[in-house]
């Protein structure tokens, strides 16, 4: 045997013997919690998370939520998810359990140790966001020896917001246990943080009559820089708020624009087509129960297609017959949705129905500490505007845009030229019902699908067409956004249903003196 290859030999032995020494080690430290003294479970906790083994971090995680076990035949700890398989806890490998398990039990005290303790072993990790999330993890458990390791990860840090993060945590500990200079400098760096770690401690601070008084009054005026920029993210959270509710009202309007503002048909039955659509995407779901994300894409075309021949259907059987008599158009469109609320009772029955949503509907954008924006009224605010664009385009850009404009304006004329009225207006009815099927795929996301369910918009999307200006797109974009965030500032103060009702009062006194809306017709479309 050559002498390298010896030596070789040589090094790989040491090492699996120092390996198996250290597992040997580490085993024998766990044994030490099989007790129930809760003083000697706390000292072998500091030892383990002090042992820097690599099993140190998932043996404190499971002791902390129950996972922890001392298998009566052999001895040996062991962790146990739930009912899953048991593996050992020195090492990680699945073994097999004779005996009985017990529980190693860990009281708050130890839970809190352990959760301080965690955070210092995930210092260190390699995610930025995993040492993020430690550094915050050790906000409420500041001691000097925590301190010193925070200023040791400070100098090797090169995440600016984990930087950021240990510069707050360690101004945290200085102003609550630093000299006054130390404070001073602490508030100068806690001054304007959301974070609510640093907002209550600069609380405590400006309350605190055992401090100096300058420094008091330094707390005092850093909190109110602070609340200034929370008052800000508020009003920005009710914008949000407000444009995601003039989104899920632009999607219910935007079709009744077309039926009512361009056709000048009132249509009652326009919730029903809402409902419609919320019931496409929940048979979808329930077709395609694996492929939960994938039906909700489909459920677009298909309530379109769903809503639109429904609206095919009633115009021209019904309203074709009607035009030019608006109290009989809107009987019939009443008694009409009525018909449609009792079939969807019969084929899926009165009882709501729940609509899945898919993975990447959840959660949140998170911007600040006060401040996270969901991913669902993201994708809301967004799909309105997709549906809202394209719609413009088709009746600004198309061949069917430019012949429902012409009969909108001029029946009479539009025939002469060769344009089939009749056609005209089943397209367009089937358009502004198709939309409306649209609205309820993005609905039932919001809320239950039940047979009442458009019930809740047809009222709110009258007022947004007439608000907006009947016949013309632009006036209820504007209007839905508007009427969305005025409904969201003023529910803070006088609550939900005082706020539609000030939202009503106040478009009623809007059409007093301008009846025509936001955006009136102008030319030929204004003499139709």
């Amino acid at each position: 045997m050559s002498p390298m290859l010896r030596t070789a030999l040589v090094i790989g032995l040491s090492l699996a013997l120092s390996a198996a020494a250290v597992a040997a080690d580490f085993a024998t430290l766990l044994q030490g919690l099989d007790t129930r003294n809760f003083r000697e479970k706390m000292t072998v906790t500091e030892q383990i998370a002090g042992s820097g083994h690599p099993r140190a971090a998932a043996v404190l995680t499971a002791l902390s939520a129950g996972d922890l076990y001392v298998d009566d035949a052999s001895g040996r700890v062991v962790i146990r998810h739930d009912d899953g398989p048991v593996t050992d806890a020195a090492t990680g490998e699945p073994v097999a359990s004779h005996g009985g398990l017990d529980r190693v039990i860990a009281n708050i005290l130890m839970r809190r140790r352990i959760e301080g303790a965690l955070s210092r072993l995930r210092l260190n990790a390699p995610a930025p966001q995993m040492r993020l999330k430690a550094v915050r993890g050790l906000f409420g458990d500041l001691d000097e020896n925590t301190v010193a390791l925070l200023r040791e990860r400070r100098d090797a840090e090169d995440d600016p917001r984990v930087a950021a993060a240990l510069a707050v945590g360690l101004a945290l500990y200085d102003l609550r246990e630093g000299s006054r200079g130390e404070r001073m400098a602490a508030i100068d760096e806690l001054g304007g943080n959301l974070a609510p770690e640093a907002r209550n401690a600069l609380r405590q601070a400006a309350a605190d009559g055992a401090l100096p008084g300058p420094v008091r009054e330094a707390a005092a005026s850093a909190l109110a820089r602070t609340q200034t920029w929370v008052s800000f993210y508020d009003r920005v959270e009710q914008i949000f708020f407000g444009l995601s509710l003039g989104s899920v009202l632009l999607l219910a309007a935007v079709g009744l624009a077309i039926t009512f503002g361009v056709m000048g048909v009132i249509n009652m039955a326009h919730g029903e087509l809402i409902m419609l659509g919320a019931y496409t995407t929940f048979v979808l779901q329930q077709l395609m129960p694996g492929h939960i994300g994938l039906a909700l894409v489909l459920s677009v075309p298909a309530a379109f297609l769903v809503a639109g021949a429904f609206g095919v259907v009633i115009e021209r059987g019904v309203i074709r017959h009607l035009y030019g008599r608006p109290l009989e158009t809107l009987l019939a469109t009443f008694g009409i949705s009525l018909i449609l609320q009792q079939l969807v009772r019969t084929v899926f029955s009165p009882l709501n129905r729940s609509v899945s949503a898919p993975e990447w509907l959840s959660g949140s954008v998170v911007l600040n500490p006060v401040l996270s924006l969901t991913v669902n009224r993201l994708v809301i605010i967004a799909f309105a505007l997709a549906v809202f664009t394209l719609l413009v385009l088709v009746l600004n850009r198309t061949s069917l845009g430019l012949k429902v404009r012409a009969v909108s304006q001029n029946r009479a004329m539009a025939r002469a030229v060769g344009v089939r009225s009749d056609w005209v207006d089943a397209a367009t009815f089937g358009l502004g019902a198709g939309v409306a099927g649209i609205a309820g795929v993005a609905l039932s996301q919001l809320t239950n699908v039940g047979p009442n369910m458009g019930q809740s918009y047809i009222i709110d999307s009258f007022l947004v067409v007439v608000f907006g200006g009947a016949g013309n797109l632009l006036g209820t974009l504007v209007g839905a956004m508007t009427l969305g965030v005025l409904n969201k500032f003023l529910e803070p103060a006088t609550g939900a249903v005082l706020a539609k009702i000030l939202v009503l009062v106040f478009i009623i006194l809007f059409i007093q003196k301008r009846p025509k809306g936001l955006f009136p017709q102008r030319g030929r479309a204004a003499e139709a």
